[in-house]
């Protein structure tokens, strides 16, 4: 049987583009498949994603701890001048009071009040239409283990923000690395994308979902640089390790969907 008639026969909401997430490529990947469909089958499908996001969390938290030491030992503070500078000097010039207003909405939208919000209502409304607790699992894991990640960063690196002479109102006054909000935003986003993902039947809703997460993950980033609110490379840093968060969240998932044989 061909690839896309193996597509068309997928569930739906087991697949994005023609790829079934259930099926592994590698032989790696079947190993863990197999792996964790043997504790799945002692503990339970969802018992088994939980002990999965633990495990991922733990080493996504790890790995910014190393990452974090690492980018200490090789920059100041008061960031990159060959490149943390003249982002700077350029967002400058791109600031108006429209540009001012739109970032500031992006940075309140997006900030730790309501970000939280967002998170729970969307992994609320997601549960209750799949009728299973997975998606509300999956999105505060995201959410908890992207806070742990900037927390950790900012803790180690206590980096200075830019001069409030070069900011805009409100200023900020936590450490400026990693910049939470980009972290935040990419993988919650990323991870919200994933599950609409596969509640979409077609190809070209589900391109159009997951293009408004990455494009609204570059606009929250970038929103961060032109305030003043944070160095280029704070951002850069949030989206890297928000997207291997994301990476580990949808791994996670993926293979609960394989282990879970009754899913639908």
């Amino acid at each position: 049987m061909s690839d896309a008639a193996d597509a068309d026969e997928t569930p739906f909401d087991r697949r994005i583009g023609r790829r079934d997430v259930t099926r592994w490529r590698t032989a790696t990947g079947r190993r863990l498949a197999s792996t964790h469909q043997s504790i799945a089958d002692r503990i339970g499908a969802h018992r088994t994603l939980v002990a999965t996001l633990a495990i991922g969390g733990t080493i996504a938290v790890a790995a910014t701890v190393g990452a974090t030491r690492i980018y200490d030992g090789v920059t100041g503070r008061d960031g990159i001048a060959s490149l943390d500078g003249p982002a700077l000097k350029l967002a400058k010039t791109l600031r108006s009071p429209a540009a001012n207003a739109a970032a500031a909405i992006v940075a309140r939208a997006f900030g730790p009040v309501s970000m939280p919000i967002l998170t729970v209502a969307a992994a609320t409304a997601l549960a209750v239409r799949q009728r299973h607790v997975s998606p509300l699992t999956l999105l505060t894991a995201a959410g908890a283990g992207s806070l742990a990640m900037t927390v950790a960063g900012k803790n180690i690196i206590d980096r200075n923000r830019p001069h409030r002479r070069d900011a805009v109102a409100p200023y900020e006054k936590s450490p400026s690395f990693p910049s939470g909000h980009t972290l935040n935003a990419t993988a919650i986003l990323g991870t919200l994308a994933y599950l609409l993902s596969l509640q979409t039947k077609r190809d070209a809703p589900q391109a159009a979902i997951i293009g408004a997460a990455a494009a609204t993950t570059i606009t929250v980033g970038l929103s961060r640089v032109l305030l003043g609110a944070h160095w280029l490379t704070d951002v850069m840093v949030g989206w890297t390790t928000g997207t291997g968060w994301l990476a580990l969240l949808i791994t996670s998932h993926r293979l609960y969907l394989t282990s879970k044989s009754d899913y639908r």
